[in-house]
């Protein structure tokens, strides 16, 4: 699903990423551990398209396929939408808008008509257990409704890959027990394939296989 070749990252003078290879197979759930600032965060966004690497040269990232270089601003921009699910530690729900509303802002940008993308975000939110609270907004949910309005958004247009940046990390450990297990729930429900960020460790063991960073470099 994402073989990824060479990937390197500067901030500055800091060498973030040290030319980091990775492939991670369709139906995958890997979780990203290691200590703070060792380029989890960083990998995990160049993975998911949101940041470029430094190096060009002889640096590959391939989804499902598709050579992600050989894309432009928009085409990627669209790749991105289209197959690429994002779910971050704090949720990002626009807050003037209810929890339907801002699981289908996805799809309307995808160009899906609001018919069918509300038909299919109450499907999502009624899989989620959130069925009776379509017409709530993020001020009226607790803290794992919201993430779980916001794993329904990542979903909406049946992306390839799933990525999460601490999905649990501003959760309550009952909130965050839930959340773990509907990610295994979610991937035997359709497939997808997961990267998670983490530094929970209950969670990172759950994982098909867990991958330590240090220092810029995934660990042996």
């Amino acid at each position: 699903m994402i073989q990824a070749n060479n990937i390197h990252k500067y901030y500055g003078n800091l060498h973030v990423l040290k030319g980091v290879d990775l492939e991670i197979k369709k139906g995958e759930v890997v979780s990203i551990v290691g200590a703070s600032g060792a380029g989890k965060t960083t990998l995990l966004q160049i993975l998911g398209t949101l940041v470029s690497p430094s190096k060009k040269k002889d640096f590959t990232l391939e989804i499902d396929a598709k050579d992600i270089n050989s894309l432009n601003e928009n085409d990627l921009a669209k790749f991105r939408n289209n197959h690429l699910g994002f779910i971050f530690q704090f949720h990002q729900l626009l807050p003037e808008f209810t929890a339907l509303e801002n699981v289908c802002i996805p799809a309307f940008i995808k160009g899906i008509s609001e018919k069918e993308a509300e038909l299919k975000a109450k499907k999502l939110l009624d899989f989620l257990g959130l069925g009776k609270r379509l017409h709530h907004k993020p001020s009226e949910l607790s803290g794992g409704e919201q993430q779980r309005v916001s794993v329904a958004r990542a979903l909406i247009n049946d992306p390839l890959v799933v990525l999460a940046d601490e999905p649990s990390g501003n959760l309550d450990s009952a909130s965050a027990a839930q959340l773990h297990q509907l990610f295994f729930e979610l991937r035997a429900a359709y497939g997808h394939t997961f990267i998670i960020v983490t530094h929970n460790e209950e969670l990172a063991a759950m994982a098909d296989r867990k991958i330590t960073m240090t220092d810029g470099k995934v660990s042996k």
